[in-house]
């Protein structure tokens, strides 16, 4: 994988698939700046510390990137037992205002990953409803949307990993054709992070135990590292639009 030169900004830095796509960027040869909530714990070229469920930190926090970012990676997020707000401000409104803010600074042939989930493979059932969030054009309208249309607390996860499905697959062919910039979403099954246990609690012991007989066994975090390291890379320069899972066959399993 070459990404030699370029400028790379990942998020959720600090720990697992983040942590680990950092690193094998930088082998690659790309300069990558990290952003978390955390204080870094590997070596970066540089760092910049935020609050992704907030728009004044996200705002002052793109004010210190670099002029030209090559490729964004989004992989920070919150698992499903947090609180319903903060699912929603960093998992789909906070990544959502990071791509509008750092897209003037991304040049032709630049690319967007945001990292997703098998369990937004539902979105078709809600296709309507993330159609019209994904049409707010800013994070205090997107919030308003959602207090008007409130979304159930034990699957907000689920739900807003479909929306950032459906918002990437909608958006993506216009930045394609205004900015040259590529938009694809990765979505990882089960992986061993430190958060593996939340997503053990938040879907339950009876459906963790009904799927567990479609897998060979959770992913580490660097067998996905890698695929999002080729969309980032020039070897998938017409690659866009598309949500790709990474899951060791999970999801084929469904149908």
């Amino acid at each position: 994988m070459n990404l030699q030169n370029k400028t790379i900004v990942v998020t959720g830095c600090c720990s697992g698939i983040g942590a680990d796509f950092a690193k094998l960027a930088r082998q690659a040869g790309a300069r990558v700046i990290g952003m978390d909530r955390n204080d870094p714990t590997l070596s970066l070229d540089g760092f910049v510390k935020v609050d992704l469920g907030d728009v004044a930190s996200i705002d002052a926090a793109v004010a210190q990137l670099p002029e030209r970012i090559d490729a964004l990676a989004n992989i920070a997020g919150v698992p499903g037992t947090a609180p319903l707000d903060l699912v929603a401000r960093v998992n789909y409104l906070g990544l959502r205002h990071l791509v509008q803010a750092v897209l003037p600074r991304m040049p032709q042939g630049g690319s967007v990953v945001n990292v997703a989930s098998i369990l937004g493979a539902e979105w078709p059932a809600r296709l309507e409803l993330h159609r019209e969030l994904g049409q707010t054009t800013s994070f205090s309208e997107g919030a308003q949307w959602l207090r008007d249309h409130p979304v159930p607390e034990a699957t907000s996860y689920q739900y807003f990993k479909e929306a950032l499905i459906v918002w990437t697959l909608t958006q993506s062919q216009a930045i394609f054709m205004q900015h040259g910039v590529r938009m694809n979403c990765v979505a990882p099954g089960p992986v061993f992070t430190p958060i593996l246990g939340d997503f053990v609690q938040m879907l339950g012991e009876e459906r963790v135990q009904k799927d567990a007989h479609r897998m060979k066994r959770p992913a580490f975090s660097d067998e996905v590292a890698p695929v999002i390291g080729f969309l980032c890379s020039d070897a998938s320069r017409w690659v866009s639009g598309i949500n790709l899972p990474v899951d060791g066959g999970l999801a084929s399993t469904y149908y």
